[in-house]
């Protein structure tokens, strides 16, 4: 036991030299033993060394929504079979009620794949980013071999989150009490165990979560199941999350082909399904609410295209004279919103994408990264005046979303209606709601 402690010491110094600072790591590390105490069926998926465990039940269901019959009624109050040109919006409840909020996390959020950044925040082996979507921590990381990674960013010794930010590390060490985990999950170092009996390692390490990329996006998939030591198909992981728009994305220009420029987040006081309502209204708004922004399009020809969990607007730019500057909109815009909180617009030059991230019931966080043909990268004058536009667009965006949330917590309002020839997109968004959260 003293050989194999000393065996271990060495290879975690050699592996990990940020933690070199650190007093000498002790392990006492011990075998399983044949008369182990069986572990509840739930524990034992949960931590498995090569499973995630995350069960949605009704129960569960249930007693995180408080009253059970209550949601079921707010869920029934929108009708998914009346044609646009009848229907009512979803009440207000929708975007208000605590309960409802916390049954969209389980039934929307924590399903499916979730864009959560892009391919080059990993692009080398150490690299890592973190986020968080509702209660859930994720780290996301390439290990030293370049394999991709991602895992619930919590300790398994106390639930000390272990990372923040982003960056590169050779490893994850607690600041709490020093736990260690290399960038394939496995705990490396626990400290201080001398004594603890039934420790085995190989079930301590970080709980895994399925991770994958598309074009120049990285997805996870929150629900339970075994990562493939080779990866997930790239094709079908874009079906899944995409289905047949994923094609029609790839051929206009939404890849890996242009450059990170920068981020900007923007926290609003409302729920975040008023954000993408305004994005999903067609453009109905745009000539009251975006004049600079309509005037660099032909409103006109608006048109909005629905496939399975994805709605393309698509409208063409204004014919304007820019003479050698390149105009920021180009000739066409195209507005793609992916279920339930991910947009994607790419026009002229530019692709800037929008992650809605929900915070509370009258709370959201929206992340716009944006990228550019790499021909403009060192073209700082058009690069500051477009990041000007676009920061306008998203003031004046924010003013009317957070109006329209006091408006939702008024008495005198519950639901409202659809302008059949343009919100298209708005009602296909809240079927696909009422889809999840009846199931």
């Amino acid at each position: 036991m003293a050989a194999t402690t000393m065996l271990q010491t060495l290879a975690y110094f050699h592996h990990f030299p940020e933690f070199r600072q650190h007093q000498q790591p002790r392990f006492q590390f011990t075998r399983k033993p044949n008369n182990q105490t069986p572990l509840s069926k739930n524990y034992s998926r949960l931590h498995s060394d090569n499973s995630n465990y995350f069960p949605v039940t009704s129960s569960t269901i249930e007693e995180i929504s408080g009253n059970h019959a209550k949601i079921r009624r707010l869920i029934q109050e929108f009708n998914t079979e009346i044609p646009i040109d009848e229907a009512f919006t979803p009440p207000s409840s929708w975007y208000t009620d605590p309960d409802f909020y916390s049954l969209e996390l389980i039934q929307v959020f924590y399903r499916g794949w979730q864009s959560v950044g892009y391919t080059a925040q990993i692009k080398e082996p150490r690299d890592f980013f973190t986020g968080r979507l509702g209660c859930i921590e994720y780290v996301v990381c390439r290990d030293e071999k370049g394999t991709l990674h991602a895992f619930h960013n919590v300790c398994r010794h106390h639930a000390s989150l272990l990372a923040s930010g982003a960056g590169k590390k050779s490893c994850f060490v607690c600041p709490y009490h020093g736990w260690t985990y290399g960038l394939d999950g496995a705990l490396v170092r626990a400290t201080r165990i001398t004594g603890v009996k039934n420790f085995l390692v190989n079930e301590m390490g970080l709980v895994p979560l399925k991770v994958a990329t598309w074009g120049p996006f990285v997805l996870i998939n929150f629900e339970g199941g075994v990562m493939p030591k080779e990866g997930l198909d790239t094709k079908a992981v874009g079906d899944e999350w995409l289905g047949a728009a994923a094609e029609i994305l790839s051929t206009n220009g939404v890849d890996t082909s242009l450059d990170y420029v920068c981020r900007r987040v923007y926290t609003l006081e409302c729920n975040w399904k008023v954000f993408c309502d305004n994005y999903l209204d067609g453009g109905y708004h745009v000539p009251y609410a975006h004049k600079g922004l309509a005037s660099g399009l032909q409103l006109g020809s608006y048109s909005t295209k629905m496939y399975e969990k994805v709605s393309i607007q698509s409208c063409s730019g204004a014919t304007k004279n820019c003479g050698e500057e390149v105009y920021r909109i180009g000739s066409e815009a195209l507005y793609a919103f992916i279920y339930p909180n991910f947009m994607i617009n790419r026009y002229g030059p530019w692709m800037d994408t929008n992650l809605v991230l929900p915070m509370g019931p009258r709370r959201c966080q929206v992340i716009f990264d944006y990228f550019l043909d790499s021909s403009l990268k060192d073209n700082n004058g058009f690069i500051e005046k477009s990041l000007e536009d676009s920061e306008k667009v998203q003031e004046e965006d924010i003013i009317l979303c957070n109006a329209v949330q006091q408006g939702l917590e008024s008495p005198a309002y519950n639901v409202g209606r659809y302008s059949p020839t343009v919100e298209m997109a708005m009602h296909h968004f809240h079927r696909l709601l009422h889809q999840n959260l009846s199931s």
